[in-house]
Parts: structure tokens; sequence; C-alpha cells
């Protein structure tokens, strides 16, 4: 073989070999993944993805009708809602429970006061933010009162362009707010949530940043004086949760991070004490039409670490929108040194949200599901369905709701004191039919045989 021949071969190669190599490198450090990772997660998409889970998890139940409905705040009125968020908190702190909400429909976040006790009126906070997709209470500048996190989105529906910005809505302690521009002009900002992530003593921030084709999970230092650096900490499109919470139990604050669009993976970005993180992948769907669209944490199985509670019912990318038979419920039970065990709880078409919560007090946490994509054509397309848990982590499907219909987000509390959990819904009526909606609705806990708790 001549020596131009094998000059031509070695050429070959490095072209064969080296460039994708340096393809996958180059993304696996964009997506903030080892080359392993990167190649090994690569061909298990192109192996193909599951269709829906192998079990379907809770059997049926029979229905408990146990809640009674009411609107709080604004109206429906003229408008078609799109409530983005919304959040239990005692804002004013005289007691009584209210609740945030991102209108974005309004381009506002507002105040659901209670007071007097049982009475509700709706106020505007700040100035006008376009696109609100999340709130979260926080004293930010340590002053005693509670400002507001505010995830901007500018435009709800898909778009590339950089418009999100993460805004903080400062108290001044009588519950009047001015806006204030942490960062802007990147891509579109669906959550914002609070922790000291280099142990220094302030409020730092990790950010899900959407985006399109191209979004990012970054935190946010705290640098004083309302000033705050960037660190990117992935650069993966879909971000839409980013909890903040020492998961591995080692005593600093890691972040959570639910990536869905084509990616449908949990990371961990694990901390070590001074805001340096190591990304663990934890989950990863191999179905890219999977719809993640909910995450939280919390210790379901009251084994003493925080696990995580997870929905996949998102159906914005299709037309018209609908349920997918792979849509539902499942846990990721915390088994140490960032190890994760998948379960399915249970089928549910166009899961958004899930909340954990005992809601018949057996000392179990039982969970509570909205649906923001079902049947709506079939009246018995259930809006928000539940699992009773048995105590041993075994889960029944009990219906609930099968209007108002459309119900994107959900949250939990007590909001009249009477020791039973209740629960808060908002409607997102984006698309029809637009015969059930809803706004804002409390719905109260009339649990059969219950006892007042004093």
């Amino acid at each position: 073989m001549s020596k131009s021949t094998v000059g031509s071969l070695i050429a070959l190669a490095v072209i064969l070999i080296g460039i994708p190599l340096a393809i996958f490198s180059y993304e696996a450090h964009r997506t903030g993944r080892t080359l392993g990772q990167y190649i090994r997660h690569t061909f298990e998409k192109i192996g193909g993805g599951e269709a829906r889970p192998e079990s379907s998890g809770a059997g049926k139940g029979e229905r408990i009708d146990f809640l009674e409905g009411r609107t709080i705040g604004e109206v429906v009125g003229d408008t078609k809602p799109w409530i983005t968020h919304l959040m239990i908190v005692d804002l004013d702190k005289d007691g009584l429970p209210d609740v945030l909400v991102c209108d974005a429909k309004l381009n506002y976040v507002t105040w659901i006061r209670q007071y007097p006790k049982g009475t509700y009126t709706e106020t505007k906070l700040g100035s006008e933010i376009r696109g609100p997709a999340h709130v979260w209470p926080c004293d930010i500048d340590f002053d005693g009162d509670l400002d507001l996190l505010v995830g901007q989105m500018t435009m709800i529906f898909p778009n590339n362009d950089k418009i999100g910005a993460v805004v903080v809505l400062e108290n001044d302690g009588q519950q009047q707010f001015t806006n204030r521009v942490l960062v802007e002009k990147i891509a579109r900002v669906c959550d914002v949530r609070p922790g000291d992530l280099d142990g220094d003593g302030d409020i730092d921030l990790a950010v899900a940043e959407f985006g399109y084709d191209d979004g990012e999970t970054r935190w946010m230092e705290n640098k004083g004086n309302w000033q705050f650096e960037s660190h990117i900490l992935q650069s993966l499109s879909g971000p839409i949760h980013t909890p903040v919470v020492d998961i591995d139990e080692d005593g600093d604050m890691d972040i959570v991070d639910l990536v869905s669009q084509e990616w449908e993976e949990i990371y961990i970005f694990e901390n070590d004490g001074k805001g340096n993180f190591e990304p663990r992948l934890i989950y990863g769907s191999t179905n890219e039409d999977f719809g993640s669209s909910g995450l939280s944490t919390v210790d379901l199985d009251k084994d003493g670490d925080m696990d995580i509670l997870y929905t996949n019912g998102d159906a914005f990318d299709y037309i018209p929108p609908g349920p997918r038979p792979w849509h539902g419920v499942q846990w990721l039970d915390n088994k140490g040194h960032t190890q994760f065990d998948y379960h399915r709880i249970g089928d549910y078409a166009g899961a958004y949200f899930a909340n954990a919560v005992d809601v018949d007090r057996d000392d179990d946490l039982d969970i509570f599901v909205v649906s923001a994509f079902n049947n709506w054509a079939d009246p018995a397309s259930q809006s928000m369905i539940w699992f009773e848990n048995d105590g041993k982590m075994n889960f029944t499907h009990h219906d609930l709701l099968s209007a108002p219909t459309h119900l994107l987000v959900l949250d939990c509390g007590d909001m009249d004191g009477d020791g039973w959990v209740d629960f808060v819904t908002g409607g997102f009526h984006a698309y029809p039919p637009y015969d059930r909606m809803s706004r804002v609705m409390l719905w109260r806990n009339n649990w059969p045989n219950r006892k007042i708790v004093d």
C-alpha cells in the first residue's frame, strides 16, 4: 500500500471519527453531561422509545364527592382565562391564607386576599409583566416581608426569541410592590426558585428558561444591591421547573431540573456547597413525546428523604391539543447517593401538575392531579382526579371533577382553618371547547363523616 493511500485512509478516519467525536464532545459540554453519558443517551434515543409504560399503575376505585367549589377573585367574564400558575401563601401575614396568581391574559401577577375569613378580593401587584409563568414568595432582601419571584415568558406559546426575564416584585412591607428586572433578553423563563446556593448567607436563584430550541438552566449568584451574576448550568431546550432542595442530604442546596421538549429528562445539579454543580441525569424517557409537565419534591413514602413527584401530560405541540395514552403520574423514590427508583402511580390523560396531601387524614400522602389536555368533547372526561394511598405506596384512582375543564395548575392548603386540606385550581382556556370555563376556584374539603380540628 502506497504512502499516499495510507495517508488518505488516515485522513478519512479522522473525518469519519474525529468530526462526530468533536460534535458529540461539544454537545456533551453544552448539555452538562460527560461524553459517555451523551453518546449512550443518543443511541438509546435512536433505539426507540416507549409508547406507554409497561404498567398503568393504579386500579380504579369508587367516586367520592367531597369537594365544594366556588369562584374566588375576578370572574371569567367575556375573556377566556389563561392562569399559568397559582400558589397559596399568607402574603400579608395576617393568619389567613391568600392566593397568588399568574394571569397571562391580564399580564399581571395578582393577589387574591382572604380578609375577613371567607371573603376574597383580587388586586393587581406591581406593574405589567407580560406572560408571567410562575410566582414564588421569598424575602429576598431580608427586610421581613415577602417579595415575589416571577418567571416571565412574555409569549406563552412557542417562540424562540430572547424575550424572557426574571422579575422581582419588591414588597415595601405594606403589600405595595415595585417591579425589579434582574435579567432580561434571555430565553423564555418558566420558573425561578430561591435558595442559598453558594453558602454565603444570601438568596440566590435557580432559573428554568424554556426557550424553544435553545433554552437554558442557570443559577444567579446574589452579589448584593440587587445585582446578580449568572452561571449557565446546562443548555437544553425545555426546562420548566427548578426546585431548590438538599436532595442528597449533605447540608447544601441542590437544584432539581425538569427538562421537557425533545429531552424529557430530570437532572439533579449536585452542589458542593460553594456553588459548583455536578449534573446527574436521574431519569430520561426515550419517548420524545412523553409530555413532561410538572415536578415537585416531597417525602412521599415518609422515609425521611425527598422524593420526586412527576407528571407527563403536556400536549401544546399537537393540533388540536389532546390526550395521549402514555400520559400520567409517577414518583421517583430517593434511594440515596442521587439514585432513584422509578414508579408509575397511574395513567391520566393530560396530567399537568400533581400535589401530595393527606386528604382523608389517615397519615399517608394521597396524590391529586389536574388535567389541561383531556378529551373535553366527552363530558365524562376528568379535569381532576386523585390517587388514594393505602399507606404502603399502593394507589387507587378516584374520579373527582369533570367541570370546569382545562385545569393547568393546582395548589393545596387549609384555607378555612378547619384542619382539612382544601384545593385551589386555575383554568387555561386556550383552545375549545369553551363551555366549562373557570378562572380561579377554591374547592372546600367536605370529607364524609369528618371531624373538625380545633
